[in-house]
């Protein structure tokens, strides 16, 4: 099979893995957002579940660990694609648009 083909499908998963990566940080951020309105909606005290919100924590580190770990591993798969010779650039037309795969959030006003 032709390496520029085997490199576009390479591509292609990185693309949908880092997309997946940022996506999983976007919902565990608004999930610790609505954990904590949450408290504040039920009246209850802040050290109320606090050791929920450390955990939430702990878990947005490793995500933000992740995509840390994606950026290397596309700069290290971006080595590979030059010592194989590859040198044209990839067509930004492959990456997945941004929010392609998540519902459009739609922004609402705070009262």
């Amino acid at each position: 099979m032709d390496k520029i083909f085997v490199a576009k499908r390479v591509a292609q998963k990185l693309f949908e893995t880092e997309a997946a990566v940022d996506g999983a940080l976007v919902e565990a951020a608004e999930l610790m957002s609505e954990m904590l309105k949450a408290r504040t909606d039920v009246s209850t005290s802040l050290v109320f579940a606090d050791d929920v919100q450390v955990k939430m924590m702990e878990a947005m580190k490793a995500l933000s660990e992740a995509r840390t770990a994606m950026v290397g591993v596309h700069n290290e798969l971006n080595e590979a694609k030059l010592r194989l010779g590859i040198r044209t650039k990839m067509s930004g037309q492959d990456k997945p648009q941004e929010g392609a795969s998540r519902e459009q959030t739609i922004m609402r006003e705070a009262i």
